[in-house]
């Protein structure tokens, strides 16, 4: 093993660990990886920026800038209407939202889709009375499977791609992955459908010796305890049983009051910081137990009520509540948090957003829709979004853009830069605003990772890695070399996004087909399908984070449905390896 090799492997593993710990932010784990790449000479200082120009990048965020146009224009408005009139079963109603869900993600990326889904999803949830439970983590799923299915599915479609280029002159066309995706898309969607009445029951139809799982989202936060409240004179110890209360921090005259839970007592006027379902907290804020700081002060009579979750994009991720000038500066209040990990210290000015957070604002609607927009959150209101005239220009447009890519009349990047030119030309995309409003976190780390990517190649790490795994496996058989790369990709792929999945395991596939001296396509094949096949964590990628916030899943919820999915894919992907590209 030489020096670049054993620095580049030892570079990978410690980057792939940082990411997976998710305490530093994607883009600054990259260029910082990018740089070290280049003081230990894996490549030349012409390579270091060279990713940022790669198609894979243009065409990426090309995407992104037709999606936000695509978003607004309330695609699927009518199908949830339809929803509302039909009369079917939970199971058929999710299937066809995952459907529609999946069929989005063919063509523009996961997160897009699921964004795009989303709104329409809680509004079918809130008028058929189905569970969000039993839609979210389907929808979720969908836009994982739908992306598997064509080039610019996913980014880690068009980086493998890439890699197939480098090794053979040609690309995988627009559809090839639709040989194994589409299959693959269809009976996962099928499944999920089917298992998410089953795993996710309505509450109402459990019976008394179930145990509890409550159907509304937790909450944090800080509330006011009037005087003549029944919470006067009770211990800590005793909110749990008594009011349903996870009491955190008690606060007295601004100062923390400390001791054992058994022995402070609340007392009129404290601050109490707990966690409680959002019925709790209604139903003691109605009875004058508990009072928010709005309701205390009597400023809340015209506020609007609106819940919103952080999107990866969002400049909120990592900023304390008590720095949120986007909404303190338009009288807008965070009254209470829902958290995917919780971690309680402080006053609750203190807590930290994350990915997948969902904040409860209170004030102007029009005020809190502008600070949405600013800081890039969703909004997740069940009430039909305003109306205005459906103009189906724009997917007009996406589409022959599509067609265009293909027929391989052009490249997809030139395909989709004509397809940005003529929605900026009809107004319908401010390039300028659009360009802001990019997920630029995910761009600078798939412009950074590239480089490093083709490091993995050019030192011969590949094949180092190829050489060691070909040991182990027997590769008289294709199958088997296919099977174990399929396995490492979705192994890797829940701790790390797909795209650094692709990155790193493309070129080791490349070296691996080599060694058997098999076609590389198979094998790349193989890494775009397990890149993305991520359904047993909600940290592996932004949507099953998105998705625990939001319908209030535990960890187990994401194994419990995943696990027969992740099985069932990766079976069938081997059989549809085997039988079309082998």
């Amino acid at each position: 093993m030489t020096f670049e090799q054993a620095s580049l492997l030892i570079l990978l593993l410690t980057m792939l660990v940082l990411f997976s710990l998710e305490r530093f932010r994607i883009e600054v784990i990259a260029i910082a990886g990018l740089l070290a790449g280049y003081g230990l000479h894996l490549y030349s200082a012409e390579q270091v920026f060279a990713g940022f120009a790669s198609p894979v990048v243009v065409t990426v965020v090309e995407i992104l800038l037709i999606v936000q146009v695509l978003a607004r224009a309330h695609f699927f408005d009518r199908l949830a209407d339809f929803f509302v009139r039909a009369r079917f079963s939970n199971t058929a109603v999710i299937a066809a939202l995952s459907g529609a869900t999946g069929f989005i993600s063919i063509f523009m990326n996961d997160i897009g889709a699921f964004s795009i889904a989303l709104p329409a999803t809680l509004r079918v949830s809130a008028a058929l009375e189905i569970p969000k439970r039993q839609l979210i983590i389907p929808i979720s799923f969908a836009a994982l499977l739908g992306g598997i299915v064509s080039l610019i599915g996913t980014p880690a479609n068009m980086l493998v791609s890439n890699s197939w280029e480098a090794a053979s002159g040609a690309g995988f066309r627009l559809f090839d992955f639709a040989y194994v995706g589409l299959p693959v898309a269809i009976s996962g969607i099928a499944l999920t459908a089917w298992l998410a009445p089953r795993l996710f029951p309505d509450e109402t139809e459990r019976t008394a010796s179930a145990a509890p799982i409550s159907p509304h989202r937790r909450r944090i936060t800080e509330r006011h305890i009037p005087a003549g409240s029944s919470l006067v004179g009770a211990p800590l110890s005793d909110l749990p049983d008594r009011f349903s209360l996870q009491p955190h921090t008690l606060i007295r005259n601004d100062k923390f009051v400390f001791g054992t839970p058994d022995k402070l007592v609340v007392e009129a006027g404290d601050l109490l910081l707990a966690e409680a379902d959002e019925m709790v907290f209604d139903g003691l804020q109605t009875s004058g137990t508990l009072l928010s700081r709005q309701r205390l002060n009597m400023d809340s009579s015209e506020a609007d009520y609106i819940e919103a979750v952080v999107m990866p994009e969002s400049t909120l991720v990592g900023s304390r509540l008590h720095s949120l000038e986007v909404f303190s500066s338009r009288d807008v209040t965070v009254s209470a948090l829902s958290m995917r990990s919780p971690r309680i210290e402080g006053r609750f000015a203190d807590l930290q957003l994350s990915i997948g957070d969902i904040l409860v604002l209170e004030g102007p609607r029009k005020a809190i829709a502008e600070a949405l927009e600013e800081c890039e959150c969703l909004p997740l209101a069940s009430q039909p979004p305003p109306r205005t005239s459906p103009s189906w220009q724009p997917f007009a447009i996406f589409a022959a853009g599509v067609a265009v890519t293909a027929f391989e009349l052009v490249t997809p990047d030139i395909a989709f830069a004509g397809v940005v030119l003529a929605l900026a030309l009809l107004g319908y995309l401010n390039i300028r605003q659009a360009m802001a409003d990019l997920n630029w976190p995910i761009i600078i780390m798939l412009g950074a990772m590239i480089p490093i990517g083709s490091a993995v190649a050019t030192t011969g790490t590949a094949q180092l890695i190829a050489s060691t795994l070909g040991s182990m496996v027997s590769l008289t058989e294709p199958l088997a070399g296919v099977a174990l790369v399929l396995f490492l990709s979705m192994l890797l792929t829940p701790f790390v996004n797909n795209a650094t999945v692709a990155i790193v395991m493309s070129p080791i596939a490349v070296a691996f087909a080599a060694t058997g001296h098999h076609s590389p396509s198979a094998y790349l094949i193989a890494v775009a399908a397990g890149a993305s096949l991520d359904f047993l964590t909600p940290f592996g990628h932004h949507n099953n984070t998105l998705a625990m916030g939001i319908g209030n899943y535990r960890f187990s919820d994401f194994l419990r449905a995943g696990a027969p999915l992740t099985a069932a894919s990766y079976g069938l992907t081997l059989l549809l390896i085997y039988v079309f590209w082998l």
